[in-house]
């Protein structure tokens, strides 16, 4: 767009320098090429800081709008990464309402990636919370991160840290469901490439991801091979065998007596303290996907004290035997909201275990995860009624008198009829 004909004198100068620096000749211990590197890394940083503060001067000037462009394309033809220009843009556009994460950076101190970590972090924080931050609790959370990543943490250890800010503020305003426990945003894609080979794209909620993590973990482990060697397989290769190990092992499950059957085994480690819940592959969640795990499946709850040592641990167990299974499917018939055959659907505790609530027929119910989300996330309610069958109560947004609803497969009832 434009030719490089009005660089500052100072920055030919600075590059010029650069250009002819080299590692020093002659030291025996590393001291000299080690503090080198030291100060090329803040040299580093303080220049990233540099390219935000000139992009940033660059979008208020309106220069790319002006040729019908963006300033991401404008940085993108200039020569860098497309992922850097995204990283840049998402930068600048938090950088003013962080002033202590732009302090530090002009001085070095802190790296893009980590910067970009805190504004991702942020943002996080933000979604979470079902009311706008105030000034002073945005400038705390932002010094809680900031000091996080000058404690020497990672870009994803800081984004962790972001993560169960937000699962703390979830928890205490219980309302808008965020994105990693929205079903509403699951998509999986496939697609067969030129060589007749299907490429596959998901993009799933973090309790989804954390079964599939969870069941290619345990059949992607290496095994030796025939002539005792170490598994010759890279870690994909493994993967993608896990992966059609998980079919096959899908599709003789289906030809059996398996309606219903419990799904992936889960480990949740509880903090004694009050932290968020945690799963060892995505990290904190909620209380929501905490009880939404628990329901149905093979879990096991570990609970630590302040100082992370196990204080009790809970054996697995399988919620629901296949007695009870069945007797709710007997009753049920479908998933009591929207009709999904039982072989689609989980058995779910109406009063919930940690709660007090049992695990007999009079307790549970068959729904589809998408209705078991909206039960635990979308304000829907679930009674046992009189005459011992689960009934809907929608939320006040659908119903404000929350008048209970018959299941699926008695939508002609009523419960005052029923009584």
């Amino acid at each position: 767009m434009f030719p490089y004909s009005g660089v500052m004198p100072e920055l030919t100068t600075l590059l010029d320098q650069l250009i002819e620096t080299t590692p020093p000749a002659d030291d025996p211990s590393g001291r000299t090429t080690f503090d080198a590197l030291h100060t090329l890394r803040l040299m580093r940083n303080i220049v990233d800081h540099q390219i935000v503060l000139h992009t940033t001067q660059l979008e208020g000037l309106g220069v790319a709008q002006k040729a019908g462009s963006t300033t991401k394309k404008l940085l993108i033809e200039m020569g860098h990464a497309p992922a850097a220009a995204h990283r840049t843009m998402r930068i600048v556009d938090a950088l003013p309402t962080l002033p202590t994460v732009d302090r530090h950076g002009a001085d070095g101190r802190l790296s893009t990636e980590i910067v970009d970590a805190i504004v991702r972090g942020m943002n996080h924080i933000e979604k979470r919370c079902s009311r706008a931050l105030s000034e002073d609790e945005r400038t705390s959370r932002e010094i809680e991160l900031t000091g996080q990543a000058l404690s020497g943490a990672t870009p994803a250890q800081v984004l962790e840290h972001a993560r169960t800010i937000g699962h703390t503020l979830a928890d205490a305003t219980d309302t808008d469901i965020p994105a990693a426990d929205d079903a509403g945003l699951n998509t999986v894609n496939a697609h067969t490439t030129d060589d007749g080979r299907v490429a596959i794209r998901a993009d799933l909620t973090q309790v989804t991801g954390e079964k599939f993590l969870s069941m290619i973990d345990d059949r992607a482990c290496p095994r030796p091979e025939p002539d005792g060697a170490d598994d010759r397989r890279s870690a994909e290769q493994r993967r993608a065998d896990a992966l059609e190990l998980i079919l096959d092992q899908a599709a003789l499950g289906a030809s059996i007596d398996s309606v219903g059957s419990p799904r992936t085994q889960l480990v949740v480690t509880i903090p004694a303290v009050g932290d968020p819940a945690t799963l060892p592959w995505t990290g904190t969640v909620s209380q929501a996907t905490t009880k939404q795990v628990a329901c149905d499946g093979s879990l096991t709850e570990i609970i630590l004290d302040g100082e992370g040592v196990p204080l009790q641990m809970g054996q697995t167990r399988r919620l629901f035997p296949a007695h009870l299974r069945k007797a709710v499917i007997v009753r049920d018939r479908c998933c009591i909201k929207c009709g999904a055959p039982p072989s689609h659907t989980q058995v779910h505790h109406i009063a919930h275990w940690a709660d007090g609530g049992t695990t007999d027929l009079d307790n549970g119910c068959l729904l589809c995860q998408r209705c078991h989300t909206q039960v635990h996330h979308h304000g829907w309610g679930i009674v046992m009624g009189f005459d011992r069958h689960p009934w809907l109560v929608p939320p006040a947004t659908i119903d404000p008198q929350r008048r209970p609803l018959p299941a699926y497969n008695r939508r002609t009832m009523r419960l005052d009829s029923a009584a």
